[in-house]
């Protein structure tokens, strides 16, 4: 069973080298396949132009090494001693000088040429219908729409794949892994087809970089800079990438999904979209109760923060900060509130606490309230309402 799996991947590998459009539109859009002998199916200009690239320089080089080693093995057979061949007296030859310089020369013009046109291509940043932000952060990214449809649209995206399936050190995942293990996220980055994306670049913590194989994409994002790269999926489906920078112990744990719609889902998408955002925009006013703000809290704690400080709020010894027993959980909740709101470099841990303003208020509120009431925790000042969080941002 185990290698007629193996085939039947491998097949899948050889139908995706071979450009087989309805396997690759149907079965394997947009991901790795095991056993894969070429790169991802392209679906933007850029990422064919790179593809045809990846192609002619390897006819290129496979020309070179049949030629060398044709030749080199031809004098070695047919002009060995055995066979009473003497060496040649000669020292030097204008012609063979002359050869061995032009026709490099020409090679490397042919192959630069095309590489040049599409590397400019690949700058031109320039008429996007649509500008987006990619934050990258440990370890997770952070979109905001800054132009065009959807503009003020803002979102984090987490890894998807449960636990259960990773497991952890020392311990096995309990279930199967997915078909896009690893690659699924709760938010995914929709876009329409056919429109020019421009995504903009930088992280908050160290370098992270965005990359989707298909589009031909591959950018890094460096705190304190500002990069930009582009697209234009001429195809519509979901297209997955990773951060690829080692960007820390879950580096494996920060994938990209992309999902290019029609131009009419793309403004579905949009309005629903600002919906859920205006209905997450809790009134700062609102005074909730303390079980409200603990579940809410609890929620806001599994999405972002439980990767570092863990479950059970203990941290990783010499990595991240434990919160249980904490001075900052279980002293004044204004040093709490700022922390969460500028982030912090103690010096104790080599990763700083990065800033979590993109979190709204009450959900600031919730998370704080539910660390200072949970595990073995015991503050004084046990309650934080969204207003407070509110005034601590002016």
């Amino acid at each position: 069973m185990t290698y007629a799996k193996r085939l039947q991947a491998l097949m899948i590998g050889l139908a995706m080298t071979a450009g087989m459009p309805a396997l690759a539109q149907t079965e394997v859009t947009g991901r790795p396949v095991p056993y894969q002998l070429n790169l991802q199916p392209p679906v933007t200009r850029i990422a064919s132009e790179i593809y045809d690239l990846h192609t002619w320089m390897m006819v290129v080089c496979v020309v070179i090494f049949v030629g060398v080693f044709g030749v080199m093995f031809y004098s070695v057979f047919k002009h060995r001693r055995s066979l009473g061949h003497k060496p040649a007296t000669f020292h030097e030859s204008t012609a063979v000088e002359i050869a061995w310089t032009v026709v490099p020369f020409l090679i490397v013009i042919a192959m630069a040429l095309p590489a040049t046109k599409t590397v400019v291509g690949m700058k031109d940043t320039s008429n996007a219908d649509l500008t987006i932000k990619a934050t990258g952060m440990q370890w997770k990214w952070g979109y905001d729409y800054l132009k065009g449809e959807g503009e003020g649209i803002s979102f984090l995206s987490n890894l998807s794949t449960p636990r259960s399936q990773v497991g952890s050190p020392g311990v096995k995942p309990t279930e199967n892994r997915g078909i896009n293990y690893l690659l699924e996220v709760d938010n995914e980055v929709v876009v329409p087809v056919n429109k020019k994306v421009r995504i903009v670049l930088t992280a908050n913590d160290v370098i992270h970089a965005w990359m989707v194989p298909a589009f031909g994409v591959k950018q890094d994002a460096i705190p304190g800079f500002v990069r930009d790269t582009w697209f234009k999926a001429e195809k519509i489906g979901t297209f997955r990438g990773q951060c690829a920078e080692l960007c820390g112990k879950e580096h494996a744990f920060m994938p990209i999904v992309v999902k290019v719609v029609s131009d009419a889902d793309y403004t579905a998408w949009v309005a629903g979209k600002k919906k859920e955002m205006a209905a997450l925009a809790d009134d700062p006013a609102k005074v909730w109760t303390i079980d409200e703000l603990k579940t809410k809290g609890e929620k806001v704690y599994t999405t972002n923060c439980v990767v570092c400080h863990q479950a059970n709020g203990k941290g990783i010894p010499g990595a991240f900060a434990p919160l249980d027993g904490s001075a900052v959980v279980n002293g004044p909740k204004a040093d709490q509130i700022h922390v969460l709101l500028n982030g912090q470099k103690s010096g104790k841990y080599p990763s700083e606490m990065p800033a979590w303003k993109q979190l709204s208020d009450s959900d600031i509120a919730a998370v704080i309230t539910f660390t200072r009431n949970n595990w073995s925790n015991k503050a004084a000042e046990n309650i934080v309402q969204p207003a407070e969080v509110l005034a601590a941002r002016k």
